[in-house]
């Protein structure tokens, strides 16, 4: 099976600036995440997609391969993950002279993911065979019962069963998109419209893992637990 995995990275980060090669205790942001990548004994090369010529020098000095830069109209605020995607995957084809099975997508602002989640998760997708496996977690709030939303300027429940929710242990479990692991069949990342048209199932993090970076209180807790890993 021919694996492709990259790390899509790109330079105008809005929450925290220069996220992806921020210093998280003492190493940029991205190189944690490179490194799981290398651990893994099911992925042979990494490949980082970005339009930054300093992310993909940091990338390139880490053991990660950049072979080409990703287009400005893929690097917006606007850009889809699906599109980075199939723009990497069609890229390296070219480039490599491939035709890839299994696309890995590993996003750096997930740091707290660990190279044997990776073998897990490809484990899984591989036993399951589904068009994607991605990772969850256990989400802290439930929309079936502390999740509460403005309907007619006034607060309801988000999500209403045909009886009340008293205590969250009878709620139906929700889970986290925790924007981690990404094992997708490359057929379905070609020919359809985004990662939830098709048969997709988790990979469950554990909550322990399940933090992204979306802003500085974000890299503050996870500075604060990987310095006790460390």
């Amino acid at each position: 099976m021919e694996t492709l995995c990259t790390i899509c990275a790109r330079g105008g980060s809005k929450g925290v600036p220069n996220k992806n090669i921020k210093l998280l205790l003492g190493k940029p942001l991205i190189a944690w995440t490179i490194e799981e990548a290398k651990k893994c004994k099911e992925i042979n090369s990494v490949i980082v997609s970005t339009d930054c010529e300093n992310i993909a020098k940091i990338a390139k000095d880490y053991g990660a391969e950049v072979p080409f830069m990703r287009p400005t109209n893929l690097a917006s605020d606007n850009a889809g993950k699906w599109e980075v995607w199939q723009n990497a995957l069609i890229e390296s084809e070219k480039i490599y002279k491939k035709k890839y099975d299994m696309y890995i997508d590993l996003d750096c602002t997930s740091p707290l993911k660990e190279s044997e989640d990776i073998s897990n998760a490809i484990n899984l997708f591989k036993e399951k065979k589904v068009d994607c496996v991605f990772s969850i977690c256990e989400s802290r709030k439930n929309p079936y019962f502390n999740m509460v939303e403005y309907v007619d300027n006034k607060l309801t429940i988000s999500k209403k069963l045909d009886h009340n929710i008293v205590c969250r242990q009878k709620a139906p479990k929700v889970f986290d998109h925790v924007a981690s692991i990404y094992i997708i069949d490359t057929n379905y990342l070609r020919n359809s419209s985004g990662l939830l048209s098709g048969n997709a199932i988790g990979y469950d993090m554990g909550i322990e893992k399940g933090i992204d970076i979306d802003n500085e209180i974000d890299f503050e807790i996870v500075e604060y637990l990987m310095s006790k890993k460390c």
